[in-house]
């Protein structure tokens, strides 16, 4: 491969990585109600109407005089069992980076409150499209958690941002600057 192969490549991974990176959403459990066991929040209902991705952070705020969120297996999940976690948080303002594809099980660990339905499912489906836009969710502040590996914070989008307007536009900017950087490249090497 020559010098112009080599640099389109290393050009066109870079403009893949970008808009893949892009698109990470920020999703608060139980929108606005958060991560409780008052108000009959159904975890598992909000759970369903929610894509997610690789990369999305979901938030978890709650008070944590009473509550916490521990990162567990399916069996544990399945029997509301918080005797070994993947993970513990614990500030009240947590929040966990998506990394893989998959289940990912959360419940609250103090008693009976996993029984009463606090615990959320999130499943992440396989990328089917690398341009498909993830929906944004409430923007909230995001804390560390005391895991073995911290999450990765990522800036959120204002109050007064509208979601599914800034998905677009993020998606449209993103594409004319990979466009911008392509006819660039190909005007100088061509």
């Amino acid at each position: 491969m020559g010098m112009v192969g080599r640099r389109f490549s290393l050009l066109l991974l870079v403009v893949v990585a970008t808009l893949q990176l892009s698109f990470a959403a920020v999703y608060k459990v139980g929108d606005s109600a958060g991560w409780t066991t008052i108000g009959n929040v159904d975890y598992k209902k909000w759970a369903s109407t929610k894509t997610f991705h690789v990369g999305d952070i979901i938030l978890f705020q709650y008070n944590a005089q009473f509550h916490n969120v521990m990162h567990v297996t399916h069996a544990a999940y399945q029997a509301c069992n918080a005797t070994n976690p993947l993970a513990t948080f614990t500030t009240g303002n947590d929040s966990y980076t998506v990394s893989t594809h998959g289940h990912h099980y959360f419940l609250c660990g103090v008693q009976g409150h996993c029984q009463a339905g606090q615990k959320v499912d999130i499943n992440v489906a396989g990328e089917s499209s690398l341009l498909a836009p993830t929906p944004q969710a409430t923007p909230s502040p995001v804390s560390s958690a005391t895991s073995s590996t911290p999450p990765t914070a990522i800036p959120s989008p204002s109050p007064s941002d509208s979601p599914p307007s800034n998905a677009l536009m993020g998606l449209l900017c993103k594409l004319g600057f990979a466009m911008s950087v392509f006819v660039v490249f190909v005007s100088t090497y061509a």
